[in-house]
């Protein structure tokens, strides 16, 4: 009786979630002119599948691993399931009959719809498999799908996404393997620094070097500056040369990295 109600309820929640979750992302690509409720990190990881169902779903399957990994052994929700596998899996169920994404990936009806169908699908399914898993099997599936997840996102991601920079031009290609390799040495994943220089590579080729496209880059190099600063990698950086660390530097962040 208790899985009858889990079930139930997930439906309900997962087909309210998913449509919500859809039409935002839809709206998102209309922005400014419509107001959207979205995430930046979700547009932009969109936009970096360049309208290609197989990596829409591709990118989605890599964190649903994640995510079943997380409500099967921790009882957790994550956000990657509403942020990243929705969105992605609506996205790429559209584009296998229209690939004109105007008409589907950016129609906040069509992306509801399918997103809520979703939904009530994979909310379901996460929440009676919690369930439904003795207590004793949950560390053994947690052994199985948190290393195939982790696969999955620190190495076959990178990869998709970076050879999706290089087919959208020499701009995005040149970008996204620079602030891709600069991404995988600081934050340990190439991937945001493969979505953000596709960004700039495909802002330029748009609108070339104007005020917006300078703003991106230079943001995006200190948000590099800043992350590895934050994350010590210019200490580590010194060391593997074996280079002395400036007294001042290990001063500055004993004074503003918390321990």
């Amino acid at each position: 009786m208790q899985i009858v109600i889990i079930l139930i309820e997930s439906i309900i929640v997962g087909l309210s979630v998913g449509f919500a979750v859809g039409v935002g992302a839809a709206r998102m690509f209309n922005a400014p002119t419509v107001q959207a409720v979205g995430a930046f990190r979700t547009l932009g990881e969109m936009n970096s599948a360049e309208g290609d169902p197989a990596a829409h779903f591709s990118f989605g399957l890599g964190f649903f691993f994640n995510a079943w990994a997380s409500v099967v052994g921790a009882g957790a929700f994550t956000q990657d399931i509403t942020h990243r596998v929705i969105p992605n899996w609506a996205a790429s169920i559209l584009l296998l009959k229209n690939r004109n994404v105007e008409e589907t990936v950016h129609n906040p009806k069509k992306m509801g719809i399918v997103s809520g169908i979703l939904g009530a699908l994979l909310v379901p399914f996460l929440n009676v498999t919690s369930a439904s898993i003795p207590a004793s099997l949950q560390v053994t599936a947690v052994k199985v799908l948190v290393p195939a997840a982790d696969t999955l996102i620190n190495m076959v991601m990178p990869i998709l996404f970076w050879l999706a920079a290089i087919d959208a031009g020499r701009r995005s290609g040149l970008f996204g393997t620079v602030f891709g390799g600069i991404a995988a040495m600081i934050m340990g994943n190439a991937v945001p620094g493969v979505v953000l220089g596709i960004l700039v590579g495909k802002g330029v080729d748009d609108l070339g070097w104007t005020r917006i496209t300078r703003v991106i880059l230079i943001s995006t190099i200190l948000l590099f500056v800043i992350s590895g600063f934050f994350r010590g990698f210019d200490l580590e950086m010194l060391k593997s040369f074996h280079l002395g660390v400036p007294t001042w530097l290990n001063d500055m962040h004993s004074a503003i990295v918390p321990k």
